[in-house]
C-alpha cells in the first residue's frame, strides 16, 4: 500500500512542540526545572544566605560601624568603613602610641584618646 502525505511538511516547521531538556548553565529557567533538579541544587549549595547584614557587621570591627567606632577608627588612622581585624587595630594603636606617647613628646590627653579608641574597637569596655 503506498503511503501518501496529506500535506507536505516543511523541514523548517515542526508539527509538535519540541520537548525541552533542562539546561545546565547560567541561564536556567526556574519554571522548566524539575523537582529533582531543585533538590540537587539545594543539596549542593545548602541553604541560601540572608542578604541582610549580620550583627557582626554592625559592630566596631564590622562593615558598618556606629559613630563612636568611626571616630575611633579616625584616631587610629584606620579606614572609616569596611571590616578590620583585631591585629589591624593593635598595629594601628602601636603606631599612634609611638607618635603621641607623653614620654616621646606627645600630649597626655591625646594618648588617652588613642587608648580609648583602641579599647572601643577591641571591645574592652569599662566595667562598672
Amino acid at each position: 500500500m503506498p503511503q501518501t502525505l496529506l500535506k507536505p511538511v516543511s523541514p523548517l516547521a515542526r508539527t509538535r512542540p519540541a520537548e525541552r531538556e533542562p539546561s545546565k548553565g547560567f541561564g536556567t529557567n526556574k519554571a522548566t526545572r524539575t523537582s529533582s533538579d531543585r533538590a540537587k541544587t539545594q543539596a549542593k549549595g545548602g541553604r541560601k544566605r540572608n542578604p541582610a547584614l549580620s550583627k557582626a557587621d554592625w559592630g566596631p570591627l564590622g562593615k558598618h560601624p556606629d559613630l563612636d567606632a568611626i571616630v575611633a577608627r579616625q584616631r587610629l588612622h584606620l579606614p572609616r568603613c569596611g571590616r578590620i581585624t583585631a591585629p589591624d587595630v593593635t598595629r594601628a594603636w602601636k603606631l599612634a602610641a609611638a607618635e603621641h606617647h607623653p614620654d616621646r613628646g606627645g600630649q597626655h590627653d591625646t594618648m588617652q584618646l588613642v587608648n580609648g579608641a583602641r579599647d572601643l574597637l577591641l571591645g574592652r569596655g569599662v566595667k562598672g
